[in-house]
């Protein structure tokens, strides 16, 4: 290098601006009073903004779900409830106990109505409908068909038709019409059936709601009357079919009853004719056994014999049938669930143990109300409940067991008295015999005369007392009201069911939107530039797009011809532009200028995180727009990577910054270097021809002189770099210049990528002015404020009009020596 013609940098007094360094004299970026490592806080206007940012997503999603829910719930077919009543008497049992009716307290006994209950859930009764209804041979059982229009249904939802549909005309008067006589039970031979049946009696079971009734005046109490409900498509079919399990119920229960009582007359009516043959048998036997042995009359003697004999046969024919009573017994109490039926009856024990367990039960049923399975209270409850349960069965397995024992021991004692009389009969008639056989042999057969007689008196009397239940026809259940033809539908709540929809959809709306808004990793506001780079926002350049057509600077000639070529696309100014792309350039000005205190920046750098964010439109438009203060400036285009000044201004081929970079060039050649545009009145140093190793001559002493040169001859010096993240060109002249402008693509730029911008320039000390948020489309929510205070056109005029005027550069021979 010429020494004559060296660049040599002095340092003047007025040009440095402090920079904050720690304990070891390393200087800080510029934070604005912000800590950097502060964590951001999310507030609830954040989710709200990202809400409203894709508000039409979710009004979309809420106005689809909820017309799909509207849609599926009119296409639903309505649902009547028909109810009817019936009412549990006590239970007379009188003809099977004796003489006195015997009532059972059935509704004192929980037991008793709790089994009545489910007997009117039970399958089997269902089966009976279903045989009794011919259900499985009627086709409006499953139709369920809706009687409106889907558009029916949303209007009456909507409230603008409540009219109830009226019953169909055509519709036979005889659809599920009942039977005359209830289908009879389901038999051995039956059980296929039953598989058969077994959809419509699942139908009818789960349409079926049983319930006791309380009466609620006050506290609850106990009725004799449950409610019987049941729910279908049809209001026809609802009302017949919950009539016929009534119907069918009370039927059920007489049946049972008149089986009962038959089967008791049946083994009466047998018994009575057993023994009328026999006395007829014996009477016959008796008239020709005297007359075949002559026998007129019988003496003293032949009648203390006979007496005798007729006596031991008398007891004979007592024990024998005390036998016969007593194995019958026995044996029907080995019959399976004899003894224990028998055994229930008169076990006192077990019978309050069945209150206390169904107490307990009740109880449980009230702490479910409040509490869970797991509640101490309840597995207290269900402890209680299974030790009752166990001694209740332990006393009826012994109460079982002891009857069966006594019953075997009185049928063995019988046996064995009617063995002893036998013996003592046969023993005295073989010592009488000789003396009168023919006499105790009639006196045998009129006392088996006599016993059969008497046994038959009664067993006439118990007939009698049988056939008059029997016509009486006892049944202690009864149906107090039978249900009627719903007048209208009880479900399903379609309303509901929008309203779940509409609630849910709109939840997942909003879930959606936070959802694409945390997925959303690009900056889209100042807000978030703030809270994320803890540096300023300068300005928001709003976006070309859907503006016009883009104006350059020296209005419509300019875009015809500039300096010897066509215009370009990157100059958007215009000096009589009030659009908001040109106000977005002043504002920006304005900030920069009121960036540092005392003056403004003399040296500017603008450069981004990635390419293609717009750091070169906005260095340039950032220069014109300092040029038209009246300032001189300066623009060079540093990017030697990917150079552009010279094709955005029309410049010829020439040298640039590289050829003062890499050879000795004196001051007036490097100022011969520098062109100026014709129009905008802004110098510009192109970037020259491309240097294999740009890093090395930006970071060189040669550059620094440069800057020195540039600042002392003009008042702005702008300066383009290349991306910050991709090249360290940026991070090099970032020491040299007064501040950093950084440029930041608005919902494009990632958070991560202008994060470690930012950390880069912090680390080099390098202090950042701010950061312009660019190419923003001002249609959005979020920049409505920007888009009118831009359009207004005047706040930045009026205050660049009350600024001091920018100061002279100073003079050449005040910084530089040319040797």
């Amino acid at each position: 290098m010429n020494p004559s013609n060296e660049l040599i940098r002095k340092e003047p007094a007025d040009t440095a601006i402090g920079r904050p360094a720690d304990s070891n004299g390393i200087p800080h970026s510029y934070n604005y009073g912000v800590d950097p490592n502060a964590e951001s806080e999310v507030h609830l206007l954040d989710y709200w903004r990202a809400v409203r940012k894709r508000l039409w997503l979710v009004i979309g999603i809420v106005i689809l779900i909820t017309t799909l829910a509207v849609i599926n719930a009119a296409q639903k077919p309505d649902i009547y409830s028909a109810n009817a009543r019936v009412q549990v008497d006590l239970e007379n049992n009188g003809a099977l106990v004796g003489k006195t009716p015997y009532y059972m307290g059935s509704m004192n006994d929980p037991v008793y109505f709790n089994t009545q209950l489910q007997i009117l859930g039970s399958q089997a009764l269902a089966r009976r409908v279903v045989k009794t209804l011919d259900l499985e041979h009627n086709p409006d059982f499953f139709k369920g068909t809706q009687k409106r229009t889907t558009w029916q249904t949303v209007k009456m939802m909507a409230g603008f038709d409540n009219n109830v549909p009226k019953p169909d005309q055509s519709k036979p008067n005889d659809v599920l019409q009942l039977r005359t006589t209830v289908a009879p039970t389901t038999s051995q031979e039956d059980l296929v059936e039953a598989k058969r049946l077994s959809p419509y009696v699942g139908a009818i079971l789960g349409g079926l709601r049983v319930d006791p009734v309380k009466e609620s005046r006050g506290l609850y109490k106990e009725t004799r009357l449950i409610d019987i409900g049941y729910t279908h498509t049809d209001p026809e079919v609802a009302s017949k079919v919950c009539n016929a399990i009534a119907d069918t119920y009370v039927f059920n229960n007489l049946e049972k009853k008149t089986e009962s009582n038959a089967s008791t007359g049946d083994v009466l009516q047998k018994r009575i004719a057993e023994l009328q043959q026999a006395i007829r048998s014996d009477e016959e036997r008796l008239v020709n056994y005297a007359k075949n042995n002559q026998i007129i009359s019988l003496d003293a003697n032949q009648n203390t014999v006979v007496e005798r004999l007729a006596g031991l046969n008398k007891q004979l024919l007592e024990a024998e049938n005390e036998r016969k009573t007593a194995e019958a017994a026995f044996n029907a109490a080995k019959a399976p669930g004899a003894a224990s039926a028998l055994a229930e009856g008169d076990n006192k024990q077990a019978g309050d143990g069945e209150n206390k367990l169904a107490d307990l039960r009740q109880k449980r049923a009230l702490l479910m109300v409040d509490a869970t399975e797991e509640a101490p209270e309840v597995k207290e409850v269900d402890q209680q409940i299974a030790e009752l349960e166990r001694q209740v069965n332990d006393s009826r397995n012994r109460k079982t067991n002891t009857l069966l024992t006594n019953l075997e021991t009185q049928y063995r004692q019988t046996l064995g008295r009617e063995q002893a009389l036998r013996a003592a009969f046969q023993q005295s008639r073989s010592e009488t015999v000789t003396q009168n056989e023919a006499a105790i042999n009639y006196r045998i057969i009129q006392q088996e005369i006599d016993t059969n007689k008497t046994l038959l008196d009664s067993l006439l009397q118990r007939s009698k007392e049988n056939d008059v239940i029997m016509a009486s026809k006892p049944n202690n259940i009864s149906v107090v009201d039978y249900a009627i033809t719903p007048a209208g539908p009880v479900g399903p709540n379609r309303m509901r069911t929008v309203a779940l929809a509409l609630f849910l959809s709109l939840g997942l709306g909003v879930g959606l939107a936070l959802f694409l808004e945390y997925l959303d990793d690009t900056v889209h506001s100042t807000d978030e530039v703030e809270r994320l780079l803890h540096l300023p926002a300068l300005a928001v350049i709003p976006s070309a797009n859907g503006m016009g057509r883009r104006k350059l600077l020296g209005g419509p000639g300019a875009l015809q011809k500039r300096n010897g070529h066509s215009g370009n696309h990157e100059l958007l100014m215009n000096v009589d532009s009030r659009s908001p792309l040109a106000e977005s350039y002043r504002h920006l000005r304005t900030s920069l200028l009121l960036s540092t205190a005392g003056r403004a920046p003399r040296s500017l750098l603008v450069t981004s995180s990635l390419p293609g964010e717009g750091k070169t439109t906005t260095a340039v438009n950032t220069a014109v727009s300092l040029t038209q203060t009246g300032a001189s400036v300066v623009l060079i285009d540093a990017d030697m990577r990917r150079p552009r000044m010279r094709s955005i201004f029309g410049f010829s081929e020439r040298p640039g910054l590289s050829s003062i970079l890499s050879s000795d060039v004196s001051r007036e050649d490097t100022l011969a270097m520098i062109s100026k545009d014709e129009v905008t009145g802004l110098h510009v140093l192109t970037s020259g021809p491309i240097p294999p190793n740009p890093a090395e001559l930006l970071g060189s002493e040669q550059m620094r002189r440069l800057m020195t040169l540039l600042q002392a001859e003009f008042t702005h010096v702008v300066v383009d770099s290349p991306p910050i993240n991709s090249f360290t060109d940026g991070v090099l002249i970032s020491s040299l210049v007064d501040g950093v402008l950084l440029v930041v693509h608005g919902g494009k730029s990632s958070r991560h990528v202008v994060k470690r911008a930012r950390q880069l320039l912090h680390d080099v000390g390098a202090k950042v002015f701010g950061v312009v948020l660019n190419n923003v489309t001002l249609q959005s929510n979020d920049y409505y404020y920007y888009q009118r205070y831009y359009a207004s056109g005047n706040y930045t005029s009026d205050l660049e009009a009350d600024m001091p005027a920018p100061p002279p550069p100073a003079s050449a021979s005040s910084t530089l020596d040319l040797r």
